[in-house]
């Protein structure tokens, strides 16, 4: 961690759904440069939490800090000009079009007389891939073409291309194969060296040691503990997802019960 004060902090984040509470009081932190695992069960309330800090439902009540400041989320908007961006399991991508033209969705470059700078795009995209994942060469067929692994590196290249600094990314490895998921890894790695700082939920434990530095684990919308990946064992965070129990509270016999 390069610094001292987090990218990320949510302090009391609470958010109810008529007399349910999704989330109950959770308060997390992200480091720059770390990957931070935030894993549960089924209704846990991860995903309420994260769509507090993407901007996609607003907390009943609790702070979120960015960079040490008070800040306000209320629209997706507001997240992302924060420095906040969410790649979600979908991807959301534009299937029949090309990476380039993928990676500027929305924010398309046009020339002085207000046509498509298709060029400047490209070059842009060429620049920006030569940096996160080098092994990609495609430029030029439709997106729907390419593998998983390179359809998450284009889905990560557009957000780090708009300076985010936060990513959220939602399962970033279902459904891939041992080599694009390698690939993400890498990805992974790349936007750790930079300072990008990432909450990973995912519901593969394995994912989960390979790529976080620390996880912090919820259970029927409360926080259980956050723990340090190098302090724990695959078993002791099973105990945290499905008992509620604290690593040193993890006996021999639910280890047995968990398997």
């Amino acid at each position: 961690m390069a610094t001292d004060t987090p990218l990320v902090e949510m302090r009391d984040i609470r958010v109810a759904f008529g007399g349910v509470h999704a989330v109950a009081g959770v308060s997390v932190d992200l480091f720059p440069g770390e990957v931070v695992a935030l894993v549960g069960g089924n209704g846990a309330g991860k995903t309420t939490l994260i769509r507090t800090l993407s901007g996609a439902h607003k907390a009943d009540s609790g702070q979120i800090l960015i960079n040490g400041e008070p800040v306000t989320i209320s629209t997706p908007r507001d997240a992302k000009d924060l420095g906040i961006e969410t790649i979600y399991q979908t991807l959301a991508l534009a299937d029949n079009t090309n990476a380039p033209a993928n990676v500027f969705l929305g924010r398309e470059l046009t020339t002085r007389w207000g046509n498509l700078d298709t060029s400047a795009m490209e070059s842009e995209t060429r620049k920006l891939m030569a940096r996160l994942n080098p092994k990609f060469k495609n430029f030029v067929s439709p997106v729907s073409n390419l593998s998983g692994g390179q359809r998450q590196s284009i889905a990560i290249a557009r957000a780090v291309h708009f300076n985010a600094r936060i990513l959220i990314m939602d399962e970033p490895t279902a459904a891939l194969g041992p080599a694009e998921t390698e690939q993400v890894r890498d990805l992974i790695l790349q936007l750790q060296s930079e300072g990008i700082g990432i909450f990973l939920i995912s519901h593969d434990i394995h994912d989960v040691f390979d790529l976080a530095d620390r996880i912090s684990v919820m259970l029927q919308g409360e926080l259980v503990g956050t723990v340090n990946k190098k302090d724990v064992t695959k078993d002791e965070v099973l105990g945290m997802i499905i008992m509620g129990k604290h690593p040193g509270d993890v006996t021999q016999q639910d280890i047995a019960e968990l398997h």
